[in-house]
């Protein structure tokens, strides 16, 4: 999964699918600078990692954001987080000891 969020064009295609639904053809008019078959690989890379699900309708798969696929990231960010928050807490104490507002 790691790695099929290390692409910064499937990174895009994620922030895309977070407004909805979308036929694979929407995909690939978002993405000009990229060719059909390199969308859809990608889309499969996405799919694969369990990102994004996929579902036919007539002659067209339409994809959608997984937001489950992103628990286990969100899960190892969780750790960083607290990280954050202690040493911006940290921060916010200092800069009251020292500065009058």
């Amino acid at each position: 999964m790691y790695s099929a969020l290390a692409d910064p064009t499937r990174r895009q295609m994620l922030d895309v699918l977070r407004g909805g639904e979308q036929p694979a053809m929407a995909l690939v008019r978002q993405f000009p600078q990229l060719s059909r078959p390199a969308v859809l690989k990608h889309l499969g890379v996405l799919r694969e990692a369990g990102l994004v699900t996929q579902r036919p309708q007539g002659r067209e798969r339409l994809y959608r954001l997984n937001p489950a696929g992103l628990r286990e990231v969100d899960d190892w960010l969780a750790h960083y987080r607290l990280f954050w928050t202690t040493a911006l807490a940290r921060l916010e104490a200092h800069l009251e000891e020292t500065h009058d507002y």
